[in-house]
């Protein structure tokens, strides 16, 4: 059951439970969960912002060794905890950047619902 104060909606997909916030990334709430339960992947979240930042410009900001940052990245972009984009350079060397797709992520346990995972949705890219 979806519970009618939470923004968005929830689908059961065959790879689980997932979440949709206001926006348009979709969180897998397995795959989330994981993520936040990794120090790195925090650490991650931590220095992102809703200011688009390269791979390397994230990597700078964390104490994270680079081959294992791009895993991270990974994973929390798979999860739909960050957003990918692409940095259109003049030198033709473009490179894709990640920001924050949410804010928030709550996690409520009922019995009649039983497990609820909400995102609260960042603020929209600006172009």
């Amino acid at each position: 059951m979806t519970n009618p104060s939470t923004a968005g909606s929830r689908n059961e997909t065959a790879t689980g439970l997932q979440f949709r916030h206001p926006g348009t990334q979709t969180v897998d709430s397995e795959a989330a969960l994981t993520a936040l339960n990794d120090p790195d992947c925090r650490e991650l979240l931590e220095v992102a912002t809703d200011e688009p930042r390269t791979a390397a410009e994230l990597i700078e900001a964390c104490s994270i060794p680079r081959s294992t940052a791009y895993r991270k990245i990974d994973l929390l972009t798979e999860a739909g905890l960050f957003e990918e984009g692409i940095r259109i350079r003049t030198d033709g060397k473009h490179a894709s950047e990640y920001r924050r797709a949410v804010e928030e992520i709550t996690v409520s346990l009922s019995t009649d619902d039983g497990v609820e995972i909400g995102a609260g949705a960042a603020a929209p890219a600006c172009d």
